[in-house]
């Protein structure tokens, strides 16, 4: 397979994570996710939370966000991907727009995450092994 193919493959599968999220798609979300053999060392840190270890943890993890998400959209920027055989490393700027809890009023709030999204290829398809997303603090991004 070309490292190309591999590249567009690989960021159609991230694209794929981001999108199965602002849907609120949890079906979506765990075809994302690496199973089988891989399913124990699957791997989430949401900003702010402790290392979520194991398939079915990190799912249960997105089944209450989603169900406590009622918007959000990602601009990603800085996308950067690197293929090492059959895993692959993408780390990007997730700039986030949520709504606020009281949609009567539309608020809407915006923050940043660095986000690294590790894949492994299993059946012919990149699958997430871990994502690991870390807080970008005002100013901190300052180089």
């Amino acid at each position: 397979m070309s490292n190309a193919l591999d590249r567009a493959q690989l960021e159609e599968a991230n694209a794929e994570f981001y999108a199965a999220f602002e849907e609120g798609d949890l079906d979506r979300m765990a075809a994302l996710w690496a199973d089988g053999p891989y399913a124990p060392g699957v791997s989430c840190v949401h900003p702010g939370w402790s290392m979520l270890r194991g398939r079915e943890e990190v799912l249960r993890s997105w089944a209450l966000i989603m169900a406590n998400t009622s918007y959000i959209q990602f601009v990603l920027t800085d996308v950067r991907t690197d293929v090492y055989g059959d895993q692959a490393v993408v780390t990007c700027n997730e700039n986030i727009l949520t709504a606020g809890d009281d949609s009567e009023t539309g608020f809407l709030a915006g923050g940043s995450v660095v986000s690294t999204n590790v894949f492994v290829r299993s059946g012919g398809e990149w699958r997430l092994l871990l994502h690991h997303g870390s807080p970008i603090l005002n100013g901190a991004e300052e180089e």
